[in-house]
């Protein structure tokens, strides 16, 4: 008789690892396959996020935005520094530190909550069973009464850009590179093109920034969008919009990119490209014939609103589902399929999902933004807030940007909160709560916000919608 568990979890990335642990809290008996191999050929648990997604890209966010300040502003604090050099080593240690500090954390929470996690290929079969194939070849048939599809998703490829991982690379090469690049080009003007462009223009590359849509950020509000595209002119991030890749080609030690816009054809020159065109989802070996689990056009794995495939007990997680490919959804939706397979209670509200962008100054939002609402035909009102006026934000020398809440006017429902300024990420917080509890903007304005602090900018946007601000001119 196969090994037969209440629950396996195939992937183990931000969806998988908490649909294992929450599995497990409900006293489940649970294992979590993953085959995720490092560039070292090491193998580490929580997938893409951990590995070469979020975590090192924030390591290294953070790091290069302390050498430009360190660089650019200290010395407005009065802090006057000698020659600033860069260590690019020591900071892509820290990078890998902080990665592995994460990485084995997951085996320890693991171990507490008494999952068991498999090194190896997981493959749905039919009725219910997981073949593992080890890293040796070597396979195992396992059995489960559930079974969680959590495989994530990986970098989008271009036939016209071919990849080779040295001059041509992707968002995980871009994270592990040993030197500065003098001239980067990046395809793409998304997050993840924006933030990895930040990392290496701060650090001293020319970046160029292709992106083929005509507008900037079109995900966002046009009016955060607006102030985020000027500030990263600013910086020296050269974004070229309607800029169609039409071919790349390794010549020498570097690539020679041809790219079309409403000018014509054109050819940049770069030493390194990434291309960060987004993310499909993965799902290559995970279905056997038979399983009956159905796949979109897109080759997304077809759910429900509580994550259900079409065939009893086997459930689909994160990036491998639709909606946004987000770590925080993709965690919320392991938590609740691991409730529901315990008799529990458990839903993910798709209508409060908070996005962020973690570039200097920070984007991030939740709800809908004011495009969306107008076309909706509701009327509404609109607050803004700006940095500048921000006590704490001007103390901290991060006084660009500004808080904005649209609401409704009928009934005053608070229906999106976006901001571009310091540690937006940590502000959106307060306004997916409110909004998760389908807050007026009359209660943001009557919740009482410490001062100086930057959630003041939420409080203040939050009185402009009604035209009190108190430290800002209503307008």
């Amino acid at each position: 008789m196969s090994d037969v568990y209440d629950v396996i979890v195939i992937g183990s990335g931000p969806a998988g690892y908490p649909a294992a642990i929450r599995a497990g809290q409900n006293k489940l008996k649970v294992a979590c396959i993953d085959e995720w191999k490092n560039f070292d050929g090491s193998f580490a648990f929580g997938g893409t996020c951990l590995n070469a997604g979020c975590i090192p890209s924030k390591a290294l966010l953070e790091s290069s935005e302390l050498y430009l300040r360190a660089k650019e502003e200290f010395a407005t604090h009065g802090i006057k520094l000698g020659d600033i050099q860069l260590d690019l080593a020591t900071m892509q240690k820290r990078r890998a530190s902080v990665v592995k500090t994460m990485t084995t954390g997951i085996t320890a929470l693991f171990k507490a909550n008494g999952v068991v996690g498999i090194q190896g290929h997981g493959k749905l079969l039919p009725g219910n069973k997981v073949l593992v194939t080890a890293a040796d070849g070597s396979e195992k048939t396992l059995e489960a009464r559930n079974v969680i599809l959590a495989s994530g998703s990986t970098p989008i490829r271009l036939k016209s850009v071919p990849h080779d991982g040295k001059y041509i690379i992707d968002s995980w090469n871009a994270l592990e590179l040993d030197a500065v690049p003098g001239r980067l080009g990046v395809i793409g003007a998304g997050v993840i093109g924006l933030e990895l462009g930040s990392v290496w223009r701060r650090l001293g590359s020319a970046v160029t920034v292709l992106e083929a849509m005509d507008s900037f950020l079109p995900m966002a509000d046009q009016t955060i969008a607006k102030e985020a595209q000027r500030h990263f002119k600013k910086q020296g991030l050269d974004i070229k919009l309607g800029a169609k890749v039409l071919s790349a080609k390794v010549s020498g030690a570097a690539v020679d990119v041809v790219y079309s816009d409403a000018q014509g054809e054109h050819t940049l020159q770069v030493d390194k490209l990434v291309v960060a065109v987004g993310r499909r989802p993965f799902t290559d070996g995970l279905l056997a014939e038979g399983t009956g689990v159905e796949v979109d056009q897109r080759g997304f794995i077809q759910v429900d609103e509580h994550c259900r495939t079409a065939v009893p007990n086997v459930w689909a997680v994160g990036d491998v589902v639709r909606g946004p490919m987000l770590a925080h959804k993709g965690k919320e939706e392991g938590c609740m399929v691991a409730d529901l397979i315990a008799g529990k209670y458990g839903e993910v509200n798709y209508k409060v999902i908070p996005s962020v962008i973690y570039t200097a100054p920070e984007i991030a939002w939740v709800g809908l933004t004011e495009e969306q609402v107008k076309a909706s035909g509701r009327e509404y009102k609109v607050g803004t807030f700006p940095f500048a006026a921000s006590g704490r934000a001007r103390a901290m020398e991060a006084g660009a940007g500004m808080a904005k809440i649209i609401s409704a006017k009928d009934d005053d429902e608070v229906l999106g909160v976006h901001v571009i300024g310091p540690m937006a990420g940590e502000l959106i917080g307060e306004a997916t709560l409110a909004m998760e509890y389908s807050a007026s903007t009359e209660d943001i304005q009557r919740t009482m916000h410490a001062h100086p602090t930057l959630s003041e900018a939420i409080h203040e946007a939050a009185l402009s919608v009604d035209k009190k601000a108190i430290d800002a001119i209503n307008r």
